[in-house]
């Protein structure tokens, strides 16, 4: 009887605790049902409507939105600009900041702390309000960017750098990488931290260069992690809306235009009546896009997780 009781003891103790976790689980989970996963399941039923947003669902179209948007060439003009953004983004920013990271995890460094706060500063500041600075920064007739470069010879007259179609996309990837640059050092530097020093110890003791243990040790260490970096890296990336929106709203002659502020038009700016369906469904079709990028690199961040394993 006395096993009995404290088992039974034992069973509400259990049963309790069980009972406050899925409390404390519970509002958290019921902001998940209401602001992701509901939103998620109906953006798949507006996509087979022609609706505006407002009033019931009733003209079912079938796959007509899709069709509207494989056929639109400014979803596939904004579709390359989003992945040329992420492209440029991934490819200069990721090795400058390891470069970065390196740097600053060096002993020799001193006020490596100031110097990685001001390199994460940009990171924490509102995005929108860095895209309306930009904006004047580069702007045509009194920006800082054309008074400095006239100021000691480089042009003569003043170029409209967020105007032009042949600059604008240049400015954003620019303004770009620096914005997100340090969250990327942070991802070196915590990866560097990580790696054991006896490593770099053996190989100074057996005469190894700074090059060559950055080389065999280094490298090879941190490709794991690297492949997990290059897929976050990627998929933040092809979701850039707040910097374009706030900078060039997708001009000049949508030449910075992307599928994020793509879609926001036409859920929200549409002309008339907003096209609340036919944004679902181009928002679907590019998150397959990602989705399917997102497969691939996860395979090779499998892969290198695998290898080092074997090693």
């Amino acid at each position: 009887m006395k096993e009995t009781a404290g088992s039974s003891k034992m069973s509400r103790i259990r049963r309790k605790k069980l009972f406050y976790c899925y409390l404390f689980i519970l509002p958290q989970l019921v902001l998940f049902l209401a602001f992701t996963l509901y939103p998620i399941i109906m953006s798949y039923v507006y996509s087979f409507y022609n609706w505006s947003g407002f009033g019931p669902l009733k003209d079912f179209i079938g796959f007509e939105n899709y069709v509207e948007t494989v056929r639109d060439p400014l979803f596939w003009n904004a579709f390359k600009n989003s992945f040329i953004f992420m492209f440029f983004l991934v490819v200069i920013q990721l090795p400058l900041a390891l470069l970065m990271a390196i740097t600053l995890n060096s002993n020799w460094l001193k006020g490596a702390t100031l110097f990685r706060t001001l390199y994460f500063l940009p990171v924490v500041t509102t995005t929108a309000v860095i895209g309306v600075v930009m904006r004047f920064i580069f702007g045509s007739y009194n920006g800082l960017v054309n008074e400095i470069l006239m100021k000691i010879g480089i042009i003569g007259a003043p170029i409209d750098w967020l105007g032009s179609m042949d600059t604008a996309l240049v400015i954003v990837i620019a303004v770009g990488i620096w914005k997100t640059f340090g969250m990327k050092m942070v991802y070196w530097l915590a990866a560097l931290q990580s790696l054991p020093k006896e490593l770099y110890e053996a190989a100074k003791v057996d005469g190894a260069s700074a090059v060559q243990s950055f080389r065999y040790i280094t490298i090879p260490l941190l490709l794991p992690v690297g492949s997990v970096i290059l897929l976050l890296s990627t998929v933040n990336a092809l979701h850039v809306f707040d910097l374009v929106k706030s900078m060039t709203n997708g001009g000049p002659a949508f030449s910075t235009d992307m599928v994020d502020l793509y879609i926001y038009r036409y859920a929200f700016e549409g002309m008339g009546m907003p096209r609340s369906g036919f944004a679902s469904a181009a928002g679907i079709f590019y998150g397959i896009a990602i989705l399917f990028i997102s497969l691939i690199l996860g395979i090779l961040v499998k892969r290198s997780g695998g290898k080092k394993a074997a090693h």
